[in-house]
């Protein structure tokens, strides 16, 4: 199956060489190109696409505001935002995580890296480092803002144990493999819990799997560390 990309960059340079990066490769084209959020939120509804590559700092509606109305349009449910951008500090990671946004890059990754990025994002998995996760976790996402609570500790009534723990090591920033070889069972029986617990919380993606944990109580941030600013990596499965 091909990635049907869109790009969202008021900077036409580097769409530009996105473009050529993303359509040189078998399994990827790109399908349109945002010079704006309303742009971006406009073309997404016309091709929807299987993800948006979304900048956040835009004339007139910013990426932030265009992630939250693509992932907030039901007919959009199969579109994943993967926020790319210079401002690699915490606060718009948590922000572009409570918009919806299933990861986050900064514009200095490597092409490879960026590559990576994209078929994770797709795949319906999040891309946060452990660090990066607990940090964000630390800092907003386990007290947010008012309205942007995503679920509450009655919610986890509906899974089962085996789906809370799960969900717990998720939390952690751990990848399906490493949860399977903690619990003795495939990674497949892994996923599959995981998407359970996605379904029944009503979660869009792992990322937003990740802020339930936290914000329902069944996982606990840890203290914030001395420094102040974190770059986000890598976690897939």
């Amino acid at each position: 199956m091909t990635i049907r990309v869109l790009l969202a960059d008021d900077q036409a340079l580097l769409r530009a060489t996105f473009r050529i990066l993303i359509d040189s490769c078998d399994d990827m084209e790109v399908v349109a190109e945002a010079t704006d959020g309303a742009e971006a939120v406009a073309l997404a509804r016309s091709h929807r696409p299987d993800l948006v590559l979304m900048d956040i700092r835009m004339p007139g509606t910013d990426g932030l505001a265009a992630t939250a109305a693509v992932c907030a349009d039901p007919d959009l449910s199969g579109t994943r935002v993967l926020i790319l951008t210079t401002f690699e500090i915490d606060e718009y990671v948590a922000r572009a995580l409570r918009a919806g946004a299933s990861g986050f890059l900064g514009k200095d990754v490597t092409a490879d890296a960026l590559l990576d990025g994209i078929r994770t994002v797709a795949a319906g998995e999040s891309l946060l480092s452990p660090l990066a996760a607990r940090s964000l976790i630390t800092r907003f996402l386990a007290s947010p803002a008012e309205g942007a609570r995503l679920a509450s500790p009655d919610d986890l009534a509906a899974l089962t144990a085996r789906e809370r723990e799960v969900m717990a090591w998720v939390a952690e920033g751990h990848s399906n493999e490493e949860i399977a070889e903690k619990l003795f069972v495939s990674p497949l029986t892994v996923r599959t819990h995981v998407h359970r617990a996605m379904t029944k919380l009503g979660a869009r993606d792992r990322a937003q799997l990740v802020v339930i944990a936290y914000q329902s109580g069944l996982a606990q941030a840890a203290p914030p560390p001395s420094d102040t600013r974190h770059r986000s990596g890598f976690s897939g499965d």
